[in-house]
């Protein structure tokens, strides 16, 4: 029932989109493009307050306070209305925090933090339950198995709604995977995900660090960065155009991290297709960073 709804969803913006099209065309000439945006934009948009990246206690790096009840708290007294789940390499807890994150209003995007085989940070979200699993599945197979007995390199748990433990983690999970970049998005794309190179700017796992240039033919919906810079240096230093959009989240490993830093979704209403049109600068949606 679920899908049938979000076609039904997509055909109602592809309807709204053609209908805009239309009165385009039949206004002034003499308006310019950028006005006719803007008008658009204006028309349709709310402002929701989003920090897309935000880790569990299941990542090595995270604070064990970072538990899914801790985590909605937080979001919730910062006036986050979207928030992302993204621990390294998996996606173990992301349901969990969705599920609580319900009650509270709060919508959560389910994916992880993914370090491809350049040690490049991406993240992946997507929209259902199955296409989570498969997608666990893939980096399953693909990550570079390192042990981390008796959490040497950190604790790696999953935990219940109770806050018990349900399982360790016993490979260390930041571990780069056997596939490139290319390959990760391209899966990623197969399963109608979302998928953000992660703090682009970074000296470390960042993607101009650590490759120089955008892959050519590499799709995205959007490059994040880093708490500590700006979008305006970052599209300046990088030569990032505006049609390319840019999200700043906090990458929390501690609770107090969670929403310092975040971006403005300007959407109808909050939904994975929303957002995934506002990464998009489809039918008036956009982002706008903090």
């Amino acid at each position: 029932m679920k899908e049938k709804s979000n076609s039904q969803e997509e055909r109602k913006f592809e309807e709204t989109g053609h209908a805009l099209s239309i009165q385009q065309k039949e206004g002034n000439s003499r308006q310019s493009f950028e006005e006719r945006t803007v008008k658009t934009r204006h028309a349709l948009s709310q402002k929701y307050k989003a920090d897309l990246h935000i880790h569990t206690l299941l990542s090595p790096c995270a604070d064990l306070e970072m538990t899914p009840k801790n985590i909605i708290k937080k979001a919730k007294s910062e006036g986050l209305q979207i928030i992302g789940i993204t621990d390294h390499n998996s996606t173990k807890n992301a349901l969990l925090v969705k599920n609580l994150a319900e009650k509270e209003n709060i919508f959560v995007l389910t994916g992880a933090e993914v370090t491809t085989k350049e040690e490049v940070h991406c993240l992946a979200f997507f929209e259902f339950e199955n296409q989570l699993n498969e997608f666990q599945e893939f980096v399953d197979s693909k990550i570079t198995h390192i042990p981390n007995p008796d959490g040497h390199f950190g604790y790696q748990p999953v935990i219940d709604e109770k806050e018990e433990i349900k399982e360790l983690v016993p490979n260390y999970l930041p571990a780069a995977l056997k596939s490139g970049i290319t390959e990760i998005q391209i899966k990623v794309e197969s399963l109608n995900g979302i998928f953000i190179p992660a703090h682009v700017d970074r000296p470390a796992f960042g993607l101009f660090n650590q490759l120089g240039i955008i892959p050519p033919g590499l799709k995205f919906d959007a490059l994040g960065i880093s708490a500590n810079n700006s979008e305006k240096d970052v599209r300046k230093h990088y030569v990032v155009e505006n049609k390319i959009s840019i999200v700043q989240n906090s990458d929390s490993h501690f609770i107090n991290q969670i929403g310092k830093v975040y971006t403005f979704f300007n959407i109808e209403k909050i939904s994975f297709l929303e957002i995934k049109m506002a990464l998009n600068q489809q039918n008036g949606r956009f982002v706008s960073t903090s």
